[in-house]
């Protein structure tokens, strides 16, 4: 099996594989059913930044999707879901489909990112502590779970509550 993605931007034809992705990876079709309601939060969604790594064979195989969230009242990115197929996962599409989709963001000009998520992967690709930039979440979750990351080192992470889009129902 490879160990090389080719990473591009969703089109109109990816969403069922996308789904197909997500229900492998996940125990249940809450985060299928999450990106399907996210599509269509034109608030929410950001073409570009829903992202795809495929093997050798064209077979889309990770995700990573960004949309739009706040800080406070700042303009933010949130992360997730992120999915492989299990039979691929430990094989670098997940990390591929994040990066790609970290670099399309920053190329879109779009500054911060927050993720909600496993502690010990996210740090990789820059997230630290959000709590340590006053970044916090209406409900409960462990402080380590919550991370962050300033795409635009010029621009430090603004501190406030984190607003999902209304799909997240947070």
């Amino acid at each position: 099996m490879t160990n090389t993605w080719i990473t591009r931007a969703e089109t109109p034809g990816d969403a069922t594989a996308i789904r197909e992705i997500l229900l492998t990876a996940f125990p249940t079709a809450l985060e299928a059913d999450l990106v399907d309601a996210l599509r269509t939060d034109p608030a929410a969604w950001i073409d570009g930044l829903s992202v795809v790594a495929a093997d050798e064979t064209g077979r889309l195989t990770g995700y990573a999707l960004l949309t739009r969230c706040h800080i406070g009242e700042v303009p933010a990115l949130c992360l997730g879901p992120c999915a492989v197929r299990p039979e691929r996962q430990r094989s670098g599409a997940g990390s591929a489909a994040v990066r790609a989709a970290l670099a399309a963001a920053t190329e879109a000009g779009e500054r911060y990112v927050v993720v909600l998520g496993h502690p010990a992967y996210y740090p990789r690709f820059g997230f630290t502590r959000a709590s340590t930039h006053g970044i916090e979440l209406s409900i409960d979750v462990p402080d380590e779970a919550l991370m962050a990351l300033a795409l635009d080192a010029g621009h430090p992470l603004p501190g406030g509550t984190v607003r999902y889009a209304a799909a997240f129902g947070i």
